[in-house]
């Protein structure tokens, strides 16, 4: 499974544009994006993920730190943004199947908070990304959404379905 902040910036491409090196260093060129694999267990994974919950949806605003929820690649699960610190993620699942809090999977990223991952030698993500780019042979298409179940939000004006 993979973790990606995202990424906000960069120019928008159209459907049927190509998708050059400019455009790619455009969305992803940073000091810091070395690109990372790491093993975490279940338990791991859920605490990561309610740490970031925490930081958009801790009732005290002084404790809201903003930005956004992580993306995450290759896992479903569902988040209630109303509920308490350590039970707002639930029902994390890879390929169908419910992670395990003591077993360890592969976690991909590509924003190490660890100094470790800059003497690493890891590749910088637009490399890999460039790389996999090259393996699709020219052509790129729509993925289906990855997006998490959310409940406790309605009726919020705030927020769409």
């Amino acid at each position: 499974l993979a973790f990606s902040p995202g990424f906000r910036w960069g120019t928008t491409l159209l459907p049927g544009q190509p998708i050059t090196r400019e455009w790619l260093l455009d969305m992803t060129a940073t000091t810091y994006s070395y690109a990372t694999v790491t093993e975490m267990t279940g338990e791991t994974i859920k605490t990561v993920m309610e740490d970031v919950c925490d930081n958009l949806f801790n009732p005290d605003p002084y404790y809201q730190q903003g930005g956004d929820m992580v993306r995450v690649g290759g896992m479903s699960y569902s988040v209630d943004p109303t509920a308490k610190m350590g039970s707002r993620i639930n029902d994390m699942r890879l390929n169908g199947k419910l992670i395990e809090a003591g077993k360890k999977y592969k976690v991909a990223g590509w924003a190490p908070v660890a100094e470790e991952a800059r003497n690493a030698g890891n590749k910088m993500v637009w490399e890999v990304v460039e790389q996999w780019l090259k393996a699709q042979g020219g052509k790129v298409g729509a993925r289906k959404l990855n997006a998490p179940k959310v409940s406790g939000v309605v009726p919020n004006p705030g927020y769409v379905v």
